[in-house]
């Protein structure tokens, strides 16, 4: 697995560009009402504030299988917002 550094920039690049789709939605789309899409940039800030936290977690026992659950819970959430993005 890559280092933790490397973990650290996909969180911040995959949420960063969920939140930057969602800002050029509400630019191209301007007379639609913007809650559920500031609630999906509110979303997006609190998986990163979590996932962050869970990275810097210092407690763990197998740090290669924790990572990898980071990782996958990465996926699983950002598939998930792209998905509420979707249906704007």
């Amino acid at each position: 697995m890559a280092n933790v550094r490397d973990l650290k920039k996909d969180i911040n690049y995959v949420l960063g560009d969920i939140i930057g789709a969602v800002s050029i939605w509400e630019l191209t789309n301007p007379e639609k009402d913007n809650k559920k899409s500031q609630g999906i940039i509110d979303e997006a800030i609190t998986t990163f504030d979590e996932l962050i936290a869970k990275v810097n977690q210092k407690d763990v026992d197998n740090k290669k299988q924790h990572f990898t659950a980071v990782k996958a819970e990465l996926e699983e959430r950002g598939r998930k917002l792209i998905d509420q993005i979707n249906t704007l």
